[in-house]
């Protein structure tokens, strides 16, 4: 298990590279959130981090989300901000809808429609990403990047639901130069979607780049970067 100094030492790494991006970009550092993608760490871990001033966590799986959010419940007065940027599946809608800040990973109007049924059912709004498969990668979820617009303007229509973005996960790459282009590309589907005014819907956030390659995604645009090993180090995937 990660240490505190060594979490301390990769937060504060984490810390000044997104700053550098920032100036390079011409940007203010608090135009970026950054979100620790805690999934496979316990609990442990989590609450270090929480001690080192970590307010934002992402996760992959519906069952460790809620899971860990009942457990901050019980082990702190002010709770963090929850991201679940994993693929959400239907059935699971209703366990994180009023407890997650933002669902990163919409990729279907038949997911929006349940995440508004479930939202009207619980008397809250729930904010929502749309996911782009932006390499096109046959492993990957998201759609394409062609059929953002209308998939936009189809979920536009559900009151319990405001579209806030759009999120990618780019191909693994070990130079993060290759994934510039698609960051472009995303920015791009981004500032075009919003030229449309179309209700409920606003472009504000984008979420992309990881710990490979957040630099790049942070000098081409992104709002939000997810960054996991770089803080918490190698992860244990048999959890």
């Amino acid at each position: 298990m990660i240490t505190t100094e060594e979490l301390k030492e990769n937060l504060a790494s984490v810390e000044k590279n997104i700053e550098e991006a920032c100036k390079r970009a011409g940007r203010e550092r608090d135009s970026v959130k950054l979100i620790s993608v805690s999934k496979t760490n316990p609990n442990e871990v989590l609450e270090m981090a929480y001690e080192l001033g970590v307010r934002v966590f992402g996760e992959n799986k519906v069952q460790e989300l809620t899971g860990k959010i009942d457990y901050f419940n019980e082990h702190v007065t002010e709770q963090p901000e929850w991201h679940l940027i994993g693929h959400l599946q239907t059935n699971k809608v209703k366990y994180i809808v009023g407890k997650v800040k933002l669902i990163h990973s919409v990729d279907s109007e038949k997911l929006a429609a349940v995440i508004d049924s479930e939202s009207k059912k619980k008397g809250v709004i729930s904010d929502i990403l749309v996911e782009i498969n932006i390499g096109n990668e046959e492993s990957k979820f998201g759609i394409d990047a062609s059929e953002t617009v209308e998939l936009v303007q189809s979920i536009a229509k559900y009151q319990n639901i405001r579209v806030k973005g759009l999120m990618c996960i780019a191909p693994y790459t070990e130079d993060p130069e290759e994934n510039r282009k698609f960051f472009k590309k995303i920015k791009k589907l981004s500032v075009d979607i919003a030229d449309k005014n179309i209700d409920n819907v606003s472009m504000c956030e984008l979420s992309m780049g990881m710990t490979g390659d957040y630099c790049v995604a942070i000098e081409e645009g992104a709002t939000m970067v997810r960054v996991g090993t770089g803080i918490f180090g190698r992860r244990n995937y048999a959890i």
